[in-house]
């Protein structure tokens, strides 16, 4: 087994210990529900969605803030059942090839390393783009869509196969779908198909300097 799923496997058996406890979530200050209903799910149906739905997330994310207006995600996508499914698909590691079968659409999120109106390097474009993901994610609970964002791919993989530019950078993979059965999940996945919490306030929040 390779380091790549060690880490993955770690990381289901935290969130299982993590989500045995969890079944609602509660806020220390209120705050609108559209932050606490929204999870990150691994169940899909399969069925496939409209261009429609897909696109709603997108017009989500097209609105999100950025430094300067500069708007650098790109989001490259394919539907399931479609020529370029495969190529996305493949990306994948073999731990999330094993529930994204499911999924309706996969989406690779791609950012631009510099400002438009100069051609000079961006401090903030990942972050920018973190802006936009999270407008997908919002968008997709709203829509009752699964959106689960993920790094187990093949970055380089990616670049390469999508035609992605230079100065551009590669920061994630979607999957998008319509809600399952965790029952259909691999089994070592069904019991961490659950919410999850969060950390304290005081753990990442310090005035006046980090602590």
């Amino acid at each position: 087994m390779n380091c790549k799923s060690l880490l993955l496997l770690n990381l289901i058996s935290m969130m299982t210990i993590q989500g045995a406890r969890m079944t609602t979530r509660s806020t220390t200050y209120p705050i609108n529900k559209l932050f606490t209903e929204r999870w990150s799910p691994r169940a899909m149906s399969g069925e496939s969605i409209s261009d429609k739905e897909l696109m709603t997330l997108f017009e989500a994310a097209r609105w999100a803030p950025s430094s300067y207006n500069g708007q650098p995600w790109r989001f490259l996508y394919a539907k399931k059942d479609t020529p370029a499914w495969d190529k996305f698909f493949n990306l994948l590691v073999e731990f999330n090839q094993s529930w994204c079968k499911n999924a309706a659409a996969l989406v690779v999120v791609v950012s631009k390393d510099t400002f438009d109106h100069n051609n000079q390097p961006s401090r903030t474009h990942s972050f920018d783009t973190g802006a936009a993901w999270e407008n997908v994610a919002l968008q997709g609970g709203l829509s009752g869509l699964v959106i689960h964002g993920m790094a187990g791919f093949d970055y380089d993989r990616a670049k390469k196969d999508l035609t992605i530019p230079d100065g551009y950078t590669v920061e994630a993979m979607v999957a998008i779908g319509k809600p399952g059965k965790k029952e259909d999940l691999p089994k070592e996945l069904q019991e961490s198909e659950t919410l999850s919490d969060r950390k304290s306030l005081t753990e990442i929040v310090f005035e006046g300097s980090f602590k």
